[in-house]
């Protein structure tokens, strides 16, 4: 799966299961400051990411990866592992 692919993949999910406005989402987007993702929706993402790409991330992981350019790099790597 390549970049792109991911990048569409977690771009509709924000969409779709926190209603985020796709106006804000870029790769400079930070979680927390400009998506307004809270500690449960953390856990919703993990829930999610492993239901897309068939891998478990985990709290650490997504710590680690404060906007979406990480993210989308982190997820494509894994799925390329």
């Amino acid at each position: 799966m390549n970049r792109t692919e991911v990048v569409e993949i977690v771009n509709q999910f924000l969409i779709e299961e926190f209603e985020i406005d796709p106006a804000v989402i870029s790769e400079d987007a930070q979680f927390i400051d400009d998506l307004d993702i809270d500690s449960l929706d953390f856990v919703d993402i993990v829930v999610i990411v492993e239901k897309h790409f068939k891998f478990k991330l985990t709290a650490e992981d997504l710590s680690k990866m404060p906007d979406l350019r990480r993210f989308y790099d982190f997820i494509t790597a894994k799925v390329n592992a």
